[in-house]
């Protein structure tokens, strides 16, 4: 009995095989790295980012602890003010 398109032969043989499942590989990397790049960057905000705009108040207040304006006790006073104030919930507070 021949199989895998004569191989007794002289056909192609089991190679025949890797012809789909480098193909497979390709394309399913390619979808893979865009799913990593350009589509991820393209659907906006998800869970785990973050929805504030770059110029919000509490954008600014996190510039300002991070440059060292601010210590980290007026970050969290103003943070709770803020939060109030925009009806953002606080998380992770250390208190």
């Amino acid at each position: 009995m021949q199989t895998l398109a004569h191989f007794g032969d002289g056909g192609p043989g089991p190679w025949i095989l890797l012809f789909p499942v480098f193909w497979a590989l390709v394309i399913g990397g390619g979808i893979a790295l865009l799913r990593r790049t350009v589509w991820r960057s393209s659907r906006g905000p998800g869970p785990g980012r973050p929805t504030v705009e770059d110029n919000s108040p509490i954008t600014v207040l996190g510039h300002r602890f991070a440059s060292g304006e601010i210590d980290e006790d007026e970050y969290w006073r103003r943070l709770s003010v803020l939060d109030e104030q925009f009806g953002h919930p606080t998380r992770n507070t250390p208190r």
